[in-house]
């Protein structure tokens, strides 16, 4: 007697939900990340022979959260854009983010004005819409565009610091992070709603980007009192021909496995920051 064979279901098979709007002032653009029936923008298809996470049952966690409740590290890997790496021309990111058992537990995907792409490069306001294996929206982490940020050592006034908000649900702001004055290395706090610190995040000395940079460029997680370490944000090399012709980054991320899910959520915020400015080279 022969044994039935079973397949896993595809992304797409499992993407059917509501249609929600997109954020205001963020229109879909071509090229850019727009709406789709089910979920936030298409999702790759190698997605489609990725393993995904079972959601844990959690009470009292925002919904889409739950994951990050076993959660204590995260790779995120950005996905090589053919047309990017052949033409220069600057297209919307998409991310998967995997934990340390190998299983997808978020799709991340950029929606981002086309001209500003092109124009702005990495200093361009954005929208990044993370979505669970169901095609949901369960966090989005938004930046303005500021045509004066980036400067560190002015970057403690208001229109000089680049900043992301954090929302979890959509909706629903849960943590903030800002860009805050320095002179040496890279500083940003992470804060709640009300703008109360609870964390900072120091980066290093001398940033490295490129293939030449073999070692990976760490950001520390520190508590308000800037003693003890929480976790960590690091760039890690992604190999030569990916560090030379693309500009697909791998990021790894740490946090106490017991650190309230926002803050989690809002760390990953921090990551798509410290991506945007210091990764994201101008093609």
């Amino acid at each position: 007697m022969s044994t039935p064979v079973t397949t896993q279901p595809r992304t797409s098979d499992l993407s059917k939900g509501s249609e929600q709007p997109p954020p205001v002032g963020y229109a879909p653009q071509p090229g850019g990340y727009s709406t789709q029936p089910g979920g936030y923008g298409p999702q790759p298809e190698a997605q489609g022979f990725q393993q995904w996470m079972t959601r844990p049952t959690v009470s009292n966690c925002p919904p889409g959260l739950e994951y990050l409740t076993t959660i204590d590290q995260l790779l995120v890997k950005q996905q090589v854009e053919i047309v990017e790496a052949l033409t220069s021309f600057e297209c919307a990111n998409k991310y998967i983010m995997i934990n340390s058992v190998g299983q997808q537990v978020y799709f991340a995907g950029e929606e981002s004005d086309l001209c500003m792409r092109q124009c702005c490069g990495p200093a361009r306001g954005f929208v990044i819409h993370i979505t669970d294996n169901m095609g949901q929206e369960v966090m989005r982490i938004t930046r303005e565009f500021k045509c004066c940020a980036g400067c560190c050592w002015c970057a403690n006034t208001k229109h000089c610091a680049f900043e992301v908000t954090v929302e979890a649900p959509v909706g629903q702001v849960v943590g903030k992070v800002k860009q805050t004055c320095s002179f040496i290395r890279p500083l940003f706090d992470i804060t709640t709603p009300d703008d109360d610190v609870v964390f900072r995040i120091k980066g290093p000395i001398c940033i490295c980007d490129g293939p030449c940079c073999l070692q990976d460029q760490k950001f520390e997680v520190l508590d308000h009192s800037e003693t003890n370490s929480i976790g960590t944000i690091s760039k890690q090399y992604a190999g030569f021909v990916n560090e030379m012709f693309t500009n697909a980054d791998n990021f790894g991320v740490t946090f106490p496995l017991d650190l309230d899910v926002k803050m989690k959520a809002t760390i990953i915020g921090a990551l798509f920051l410290i991506d945007f400015m210091f990764f994201e080279r101008k093609n």
